[in-house]
């Protein structure tokens, strides 16, 4: 089960960065040209928002399951330990807030500019700590894999 789990949590991060970048073009073209939102405005930011609400359930679970979560004496000291326990599971949240609260001002702005321009920071920013936050290949230390 936990096998699962990790092999959907890392493909999804994918599909998830990929609705975040959509997400993020469309809010600051919408913005940037006076547009009126339409209905496949609201239904980018609400598929970024769905994708990320699913993303931090399982990744929710996953860390109750996680062998790489650990809560010992010295698991601030570990770097790998700390990630997993701290590090990633406090920016996937924040970021997963963020992009909740954009959502929700862009869908109640009476004005279409400022609805553009509020969930395009808040997503702007959500996609900064997604990129941090990640536990990416190249973090040797993190022992992570593209898939």
């Amino acid at each position: 089960m936990y096998d699962f789990l990790l092999h959907f949590h890392s493909g999804w991060r994918w599909v998830l960065l990929v609705l975040l970048f959509m997400a993020l073009y469309t809010n600051f073209t919408g913005w940037r040209s006076g547009r009126v939102r339409n209905a496949g405005d609201a239904k980018t930011n609400l598929n970024l928002m769905a994708g990320a609400h699913l993303q931090g359930i399982v990744g929710l679970w996953m860390y109750f399951l996680s062998p790489k979560v650990q809560w010992h004496a010295s698991t601030m000291k570990d770097p790998v330990l700390r990630f997993f326990a701290v590090e990633h599971l406090l920016t996937m949240v924040i970021a997963l807030v963020l992009i909740t609260i954009g959502y929700v001002r862009c869908k109640r702005a009476t004005v279409d500019r400022n609805g553009f321009r509020l969930a395009f920071w808040y997503f702007l920013v959500a996609a900064l700590l997604l990129l941090a936050g990640i536990p990416w290949p190249f973090r040797e230390a993190l022992g992570a894999e593209w898939f």
